[in-house]
């Protein structure tokens, strides 16, 4: 059974920085990526990590600020979040098990952490 679970949100004036974590268990996926969703807007793709080559994308909204890694002997991966903005602000998602498609679309990941808030005030 896939377990996802969030960690390190929290808010932060405009130009901080966040790391949040994300703990797996019973992951088998070659791709974990983080995803976010602010009120009353879509859930995006923020990042995406090829498990086994490491290799990352990211939208374009996030290159140059946001870094997303793993440590694999602790099946976690981590979102480095710099030079944060208030449209940063949203809950952010782990997610696992991407099936087929798009690696930033989230209706082609099967496997929900239940989420972790950053707010970043101005």
């Amino acid at each position: 059974q896939v377990q996802l679970v969030e960690s390190g949100g929290g808010s932060v004036q405009a130009g901080g920085s966040l790391r949040l974590s994300c703990v797996a268990s019973g992951v088998s996926s070659s791709y974990m990526a983080w995803f976010r969703q602010a009120p009353g807007k879509e859930r995006e793709g923020v990042a995406v990590i090829y498990r086994r080559g490491g290799s990352t994308l990211y939208a374009d909204s996030v290159k140059g600020r946001f870094t997303i890694s793993q440590d694999n002997a602790k099946n976690t991966v981590y979102l480095q979040m710099d030079n944060l903005k208030p449209e940063d602000t949203a809950m952010y998602y782990c997610a696992a098990d991407f099936q087929r498609g798009s690696l930033l679309n989230p209706a082609d990941f099967s496997s929900w952490g239940p989420g972790t808030q950053v707010t970043v005030s101005s």
